[in-house]
């Protein structure tokens, strides 16, 4: 389940599923991944399994196993596919099974599902081909359902960060950018995710659904999660001490912890036809 990281990729650029560097580089401290990265609304969770046929889940780009755990609690059946041998391994140990392949190319092997989800992930995958996946995996009636979390931090945070992004890594294309609402990127993230889902032609209309929440975070706690965001998992060491050095010490300023407000936005859609 990796992240788009604020103010490094831009999920309205391009097409982020053909950038398999970054999307298979955040297995390099899978243990600090599932520490660090949040956790799904549990009204999320039960919306999903609620609005599905049956509990055979299959998780695309499942990560160390952060989504897979919470619908296995729900009372699903769940496979993880990820591309990344690192981080299935850790959600094997957590108690996940997991294939390794880009969804795109895995071999279901005849295998259908009530569900298929993806968290933070679906931004790695073809999003027509995807859908087409999707679609053949599911059976009548099934659901896909892909969703991520929105969130920005304070500002004092945020400038701290793209200040020392700018100065470590001056030859980025991201910097220099005209600043966006990261809510506006977000949507047409996933606004990108459902026309995929329609140009699939194998589900009905897609709805959005849409989850408000907070969390408090200490100093330490930030600085746990920022090396596991896209834009730090492959900067050097020393590149990225210096981010963590000055972030850190704006939360300092602020009063060592802050808290976040997060938006868990879905998009989901029931596959039709009778085979």
């Amino acid at each position: 389940m990796p992240t788009i990281s604020q103010g490094q990729s831009h999920p309205s650029e391009n097409e982020p599923h053909k950038a398999r560097q970054v999307a298979e580089s955040f297995g390099a401290d899978a243990e600090r991944y599932d520490r660090a990265r949040p956790r799904y609304p549990d009204a999320l969770v039960e919306r999903i399994v609620a609005a599905s046929p049956g509990p055979d889940v299959l998780d695309v780009g499942c990560g160390t196993g952060i989504e897979a755990r919470q619908f296995q609690a729900a009372g699903c059946t769940v496979l993880g596919v990820d591309p990344d041998e690192r981080m299935a391994e850790f959600a094997r140990r957590s108690g996940v099974e997991v294939q390794v392949a880009t969804f795109e190319a895995w071999d279901p092997a005849g295998r259908t599902f009530d569900v298929v989800i993806a968290g933070q992930a679906w931004h790695w995958v073809d999003p027509v081909a995807g859908a087409v996946k999707a679609a053949q995996v599911l059976r009548p009636g099934g659901r896909l359902a892909v969703f991520a979390h929105d969130f920005e931090p304070p500002p004092a945070i945020a400038e701290a960060f793209n200040a020392v992004y700018r100065r470590v890594v001056p030859d980025s294309p991201f910097n220099g950018r005209p600043p966006q609402q990261t809510q506006d990127i977000y949507q047409e993230m996933f606004t990108m995710f459902a026309d995929g889902i329609r140009k699939a032609d194998e589900f009905g209309d897609p709805e959005q659904w849409r989850f408000d929440w907070e969390r408090f975070y200490t100093r330490d706690e930030w600085l746990d999660l920022l090396p596991t965001t896209g834009g730090l998992t492959r900067l050097p060491a020393d590149k990225l001490a210096e981010v963590l050095a000055d972030v850190g010490a704006a939360i300092d300023a602020i009063g060592g912890g802050f808290t976040m407000p997060y938006t868990t936005m879905a998009v989901t859609a029931v596959r039709t036809g009778a085979s």
